[in-house]
């Protein structure tokens, strides 16, 4: 039986009122001196700088930019024309006379756009996952990469690369927190994320938002900062007004007297069920080790899909 969608209910409409005018302020997500390549040989391992012909060269298919502002590669490739490259590519060699990107494919983009012949490069030999682990990895320490962008790649380093979460920290050099929390912004709905990516909402914004837990109430809470312009702080004080009307909506328990901090094998477990789960996962436990976990799912599937990861031995 199909379920009719459920409301947000006076209290939460009274607080926010209809805001029927959002959708129109958004707008569609948008990302020499040196030997030519072949003229000593092949050169294995090199850290030596080669100049590659443009032709020779070919995108990086697990690149995790998905888009590329025209405008700032315009920009790039104008301070190419007059500057050259500064900083080189990193490619890997397919052939002796084929190359790919490993990092590097904004300025790849711009050089053509400067109309270089030659492009400057370092040269890697890489397996595919370690290639995939270096672009991304490059991409979050350089690369001026929007926050859901960032949120795909490390999710991209946890599944395609077999990271935990405590060795993607390691990896990008931030805490495991600050890599768990851009991770979440992936839980929010699919308009919530666009307007994220296009810069109508900061990370700020979504912090707030995330800390209400009903999806139609955070896109709600989307457009009213979308439509109205609202500061962090004021979005906060308005979430902290729907936790006290709406019976405490999204808010987290305070912490029981004679709770412990959780270690880093609770944390694990947590990361191990927030694959399978996509609602919020709490734990307790008190300082003998007592404690309770309590598991919210959103659908049927949900819980089958954990019981086979159970039961093929994957959890």
């Amino acid at each position: 039986m199909t379920r009719e969608p459920r409301g947000l209910g006076k209290g939460v409409r009274a607080l926010l009122g209809e805001i029927p005018n959002a959708d129109q302020l958004r707008k569609p997500v948008g990302y020499v001196n040196k030997e030519i390549v072949g003229t000593r040989g092949r050169q294995e391992n090199t850290a030596d700088i080669l100049r590659i012909p443009v032709d020779m060269i070919e995108p990086n298919p697990f690149q995790p930019r998905s888009a590329f502002d025209e405008e700032a590669l315009q920009e790039l490739a104008a301070s190419i024309r007059t500057l050259g490259l500064i900083q080189p590519v990193t490619v890997r060699r397919i052939t002796d006379d084929r190359y790919q990107i490993i990092s590097g494919e904004r300025r790849y983009k711009a050089c053509r756009l400067a109309g270089m012949s030659t492009i400057p490069a370092y040269i890697r030999d890489a397996n595919d996952q370690g290639m995939l682990e270096m672009a991304i990895v490059e991409n979050v320490q350089r690369e001026n990469l929007d926050p859901i962008e960032l949120a795909l790649s490390y999710q991209r380093l946890l599944d395609e690369c077999s990271l935990t979460q405590d060795q993607l920290a390691d990896r990008v050099g931030k805490k495991r927190a600050t890599v768990a929390n851009t991770i979440r912004l992936l839980k929010l709905p699919a308009k919530v994320q666009h307007d994220i990516k296009v810069g109508l909402l900061s990370a700020g914004h979504a912090k707030a938002i995330l800390s209400v837990d009903d999806p139609e109430t955070q896109e709600q809470l989307c457009d009213l900062v979308i439509r109205d312009g609202l500061s962090v702080r004021e979005l906060e004080s308005i979430v902290r007004k729907l936790q006290v009307s709406h019976g405490g909506l999204g808010k987290k328990p305070a912490r029981p007297a004679g709770s412990q901090q959780l270690t880093d094998d609770y944390y694990r477990l947590l990361d191990r069920m927030g694959k399978y789960f996509t609602s919020e996962i709490s734990l307790r436990r008190n300082a003998s080790g007592k404690g309770v976990m309590t598991i919210r799912f959103s659908s049927d599937e949900e819980v089958s899909n954990f019981v086979k990861a159970l039961e093929d031995k994957q959890f």
